[in-house]
C-alpha cells in the first residue's frame, strides 16, 4: 500500500521544525518486509539531510512553499500591534516554540511580531534566542519565495517592524 509522491525531486519545501529544503530525491528503503518509499530533503543551511516517509508527509506537516497571498498576510501580520501576553515568560516562550515548530509561516510572523523590540531595548537570551530563529525561519522562506539572499529578507523584514514601531 505505497502512496503516490506529492512533491517532486527539485522543489522546495518547509518541514515545521527545519524550515525550507529542498527535495533531492525519493528513494525506496527495505526494512525488514516492509518497502517505504521516503523523501529525501536536503537543509543545505543546517548541512542537514531528513529523509521522511511518502506516506507520512502530509501528517508530519511538510508542505508546499507559502503563496503570494501568504506572504502579503505575512507583511499585515507584522503591521497589527503586538500581542502582549500577560502569562508567565516560560508558557509564553512555549507557545512561541510551537508556533515556529508548526511551520505555519503566519504563525512565525506573529512570533517575530510580538518578540520585536526596539534592538536599543534589553531582551533577556531565551527571548532574543526564540526571535531569531523565528526571524530567520521566515526570512529563509521569503528569500526563496522572492528570489532574494536571507540577509536581504532579514533585512526588508526588520525595517518594516523598524518602521512600523517609529509610526506608532
Amino acid at each position: 500500500m505505497s502512496k503516490k509522491p506529492e512533491f517532486k525531486v527539485g522543489e522546495r519545501v518547509v518541514y515545521p521544525s527545519h524550515g525550507v529544503g529542498e527535495i533531492i530525491e525519493i528513494e525506496s528503503q527495505a526494512i525488514g518486509e516492509i518497502k517505504l518509499e521516503v523523501y529525501v530533503i536536503s537543509f543545505p543551511h543546517d548541512k542537514m539531510t531528513l529523509r521522511v516517509p511518502v506516506s507520512r508527509a502530509t501528517a508530519s506537516g511538510l508542505r508546499t512553499l507559502a503563496t503570494k497571498s501568504d506572504v502579503n498576510k505575512v507583511y499585515s501580520i507584522l503591521n497589527d500591534k503586538p500581542k502582549r501576553g500577560n502569562k508567565m515568560w516560560s508558557r509564553r516562550a512555549q507557545e512561541y516554540e510551537t508556533k515556529i515548530n508548526s511551520g505555519q509561516i503566519e504563525a512565525i510572523a506573529e512570533v517575530v511580531r510580538d518578540l520585536y523590540k526596539n534592538v536599543d531595548n534589553d531582551r533577556s537570551y531565551s527571548e532574543r534566542t526564540i526571535y531569531e530563529s523565528a526571524l530567520n525561519r521566515l526570512a529563509t522562506e521569503i528569500a526563496v519565495l522572492e528570489n532574494i539572499t536571507i540577509a536581504t529578507a532579514t533585512e526588508k523584514l526588520v525595517e518594516l517592524l523598524r518602521e512600523k514601531l517609529a509610526a506608532a
